[in-house]
């Protein structure tokens, strides 16, 4: 199959048309970060740097950790982002984008999101370090694709929907972490749980402020959940397609986040650019 120049787009450099890059830019180990200005934080660490790049949100740094090399690449906010990231991302390695055809010899990336999160548990400190097991989609990215879900995935999915009050125009998904990064990623420093992720910061997670929302008993619902030892712990805005998609495509796919609110003690960090520094350099020892 040749891919036509309207599906398989490319800006007049040859490079995946939104994030701007070509292949030899980019590491098969890949921190993807939400905030543009992370990716500097993340680069601030290496020990060299080969790749600079922006294009819109999309900022590319590539460089070496302790002799590996590694990518870190910011997304912007939101799963729609997450569609054109991890699609391009896999097209720079498993298409060759002359020839617009599908390579012989697949590459599995390895896709860790560090972010920030909002706590649903009272006694989750703030700043704890959160490894997402499963995501949870309050979006709808992954409905556009033929994705096989597994029993576990689907059983569980229905669990919280049984479980949990949501409008009734939501469709839901559930997708498993990849084990062997969160292996990597697991310490005593970390907490465990299921993570929701959000189409929205207000209304979808249950926030309001002028305008009258359907979610008012939302984060009460989601912390009381609990299914074979399974809780739900954090909300964020990108896991679920990056999950989905990203092992749809072959892909190991991560997320640990900073928790920075908690949501019902109704505390929010005052600073937390020291903890997102020392969870950047976690992180970066593990992989």
């Amino acid at each position: 199959m040749q891919y036509p120049h309207t599906e398989l787009v490319l800006n007049n450099k040859g490079q995946v048309y939104h994030l701007g890059l070509s292949p030899e830019n980019i590491s098969d180990k890949i921190i993807l970060v939400g905030d543009q200005d992370r990716v500097a934080l993340v680069a601030s660490f290496f020990d060299s740097i080969e790749h600079s790049s922006q294009h819109r949100e999309f900022v590319c740094t590539t460089g070496v950790y302790k002799g590996k090399r590694i990518s870190a690449v910011s997304t912007g906010i939101g799963t729609d982002n997450i569609d054109i990231t991890i699609n391009e991302l896999d097209a720079l390695f498993n298409i060759d984008l002359v020839k617009r055809e599908d390579k012989e010899i697949l590459t599995s990336l390895r896709l860790i999101r560090i972010g920030t999160c909002g706590i649903l548990h009272p006694e989750i400190a703030l700043h704890s370090y959160i490894l997402s097991t499963h995501a949870f989609g309050l979006d709808n990215v992954a409905h556009y694709y033929d994705i096989p879900f597994t029993a576990e995935e689907e059983a569980l999915n229905d669990a919280i929907n049984r479980a949990v009050k949501l409008p009734t125009a939501i469709k839901t998904y559930l997708v498993k972490a990849s084990e062997s990064l969160n292996s990597q990623l697991r310490s005593e420093e970390t907490v465990e749980g299921i993570t929701i992720t959000s189409s929205g910061f207000y209304g979808p997670q249950g926030r309001q402020l002028r305008l009258p929302v359907h979610t008012n008993q939302l984060n009460d619902q989601l912390s009381a959940f609990e299914h074979d030892g399974a809780r739900i712990t954090n909300f964020e805005m990108e896991s679920s397609a990056l999950f989905a998609l990203g092992k749809a495509l072959g892909h190991e796919c991560s997320t640990i986040c900073l928790g920075i609110a908690n949501r019902p003690r109704k505390d929010f960090s005052k600073d937390y650019s020291k903890p997102m520094l020392e969870l950047i350099e976690y992180v970066l020892d593990r992989i």
